[in-house]
């Protein structure tokens, strides 16, 4: 007959541990997924705008927030609040960087602010482009 240790040794827990994970170099997302991205934004976007590659992650994080994920303002292209310390940790920035690359999504047009915390973020990127797609966020603004 086996020992009951033997037995319980086959089984591991079901929940991981925060030092399980990073020993084990795999992070919150470690399961594949997907999100949408207009092909306008690699077509059109990249070429005629010249971002730099913190307010391209910035931007996609921010239209992922927006339009990939459950949102009760999706319709309207309005992300829920965020909190800055969080978006600075997730990312990698500083809060000083995180405002100057918001302020650079706002200077393009691609984001606007609702209030603090909170943006409006076009689908495809432009007024122009959200004209030519028929994209009117339900008269919203």
């Amino acid at each position: 007959m086996e020992d009951i240790r033997s037995v319980l040794s086959q089984f591991h827990s079901k929940k991981k541990r925060e030092n399980d994970l990073q020993k084990s170099g795999k992070g919150p997302h470690s399961v594949p997924s997907s999100s949408e991205i207009p092909d306008v934004f690699f077509d059109v976007i990249l070429q005629k705008v010249k971002l730099n590659r913190s307010e391209i992650i910035l931007l996609m994080y921010l239209y992922r927030q927006v339009w990939c994920r459950p949102n009760l303002y999706r319709a309207h292209g309005i992300g829920p609040l965020n909190s800055y310390a969080d978006i600075c940790q997730v990312l990698g920035m500083t809060p000083e960087e995180l405002g100057q690359h918001l302020r650079g999504l706002q200077n393009y047009g691609f984001i606007e602010a609702v209030r603090a915390g909170q943006y409006f973020v076009r689908k495809y990127f432009t007024e122009e482009l959200d004209a030519q797609f028929n994209q009117n966020y339900d008269e919203f603004f």
